[in-house]
């Protein structure tokens, strides 16, 4: 199984803060245990437990109980090298977003953010991808959500309003550090990690968008994505590919094993090592297009149930309704209420 990774580009801004708040990197590198020349190696990758003893080691060595916190204020786009540039050239706030969770891989294969909707809200909840090991790192997942809070900021040039954060450790910095990071004061110990904001961000257009551009640097990141993801579980690359499939057709098991170059009954066993199925796989594709389609309003839920491949709309009904707990017609209008 193949170790979370960080892109070493990610010790960039971690030297920026150290340097800007007048502490000198060598020395840190030293007590951190950097190697020297490290930041050269454009193409090196840090193991991500590695990465966040060296986050660690920054927030211990700046005496910064927010570290992550003013990580994420201080973040530019620049940051993310490539992803960054997709995003800065997506159309709207929704679809930059779509852009971090699919190419994030590329700077960070720990970490990653999945949107959804409910209640009329966006919710960006802040993962581990599942092949990842041990829990969340205060301070990394506390830059992530001001981070991301940041880009859209710095993608509109429009005031975010968040209107809920949950953090899943206890509090560790003064309440008015959350509060100027976020705007809000976080709930911890909670069971997840995310923050929520009204849904009609996600149409806010992005300043500057070059449809032109957008296209040069998706093939570059996705080139590099591919190119990472060879050696990642057979499950997470296979749930990719199920997604690139659809709404051409939906297919079945004996068209993965055949993209696998596996046998149907091998790839059945690989992926019951990794606990799940390929049904269950396939399923999750289809609930996360179906909440996609069901924001959407230029579709009818019958016709959502057609792109989706469910013979007939009774079909997608009782599927949906399995997923959430609620029918689709209902989830779409709780959505625009």
């Amino acid at each position: 199984m193949k170790k979370e990774d960080v892109s070493v580009s990610m010790l960039w801004p971690i030297r920026k803060s150290i340097v800007t708040r007048g502490y000198d990197w060598e020395e840190f590198c030293t007590k951190a245990g950097i190697e020297g020349g490290l930041l050269s190696q454009t193409e090196a990758r840090i193991e991500a437990g590695r990465f966040e003893q060296i986050v660690q080691a920054a927030a211990d060595f700046t005496e910064d109980h927010a570290f992550g916190l003013h990580q994420g204020q201080a973040m530019n786009l620049a940051d993310l090298g490539v992803l960054g540039y997709v995003m800065l050239h997506s159309e709207t706030i929704g679809e930059a977003l779509a852009a971090y969770q699919k190419y994030n891989y590329v700077v960070c294969s720990q970490y990653n953010a999945k949107l959804e909707y409910a209640d009329g809200h966006a919710l960006i909840h802040l993962v581990l991808n599942h092949s990842a090991q041990g829990g969340f790192s205060r301070h990394c997942i506390e830059d992530m959500a001001v981070s991301l809070v940041q880009i859209m900021l710095q993608l509109s040039g429009k005031p975010i309003k968040i209107m809920g954060v949950n953090f899943s450790h206890e509090r560790q910095a003064a309440e008015e550090e959350y509060m100027a990071a976020l705007g809000v004061s976080p709930q911890f110990k909670q069971e997840g990690n995310g923050l929520a904001f009204n849904v009609e961000v996600l149409d806010y257009p992005v300043l500057g968008a070059d449809t032109r551009l957008l296209g040069v640097f998706k093939t570059i990141a996705e080139e590099v994505r591919l190119k990472l993801t060879q050696g990642a579980v057979l499950s997470s690359r296979l749930r990719e590919w199920i997604l690139s499939c659809m709404p051409s057709y939906f297919p079945t098991l004996q068209d993965a094993a055949r993209e696998m170059k596996l046998s149907a009954r091998t790839l059945q066993a690989r992926l019951k090592d990794e606990q799940t199925t390929y049904n269950r796989l396939a399923n999750e594709v289809r609930r996360e297009l179906a909440i996609r389609h069901l924001a959407q309003p230029e579709h009818t839920v019958a016709e959502i149930a057609y792109l989706l491949h469910f013979s007939e709309p009774s079909s997608f009904h009782a599927a949906f309704k399995k997923w959430t707990g609620t029918a689709p017609g209902e989830y779409r209008q709780q959505l625009f209420a």
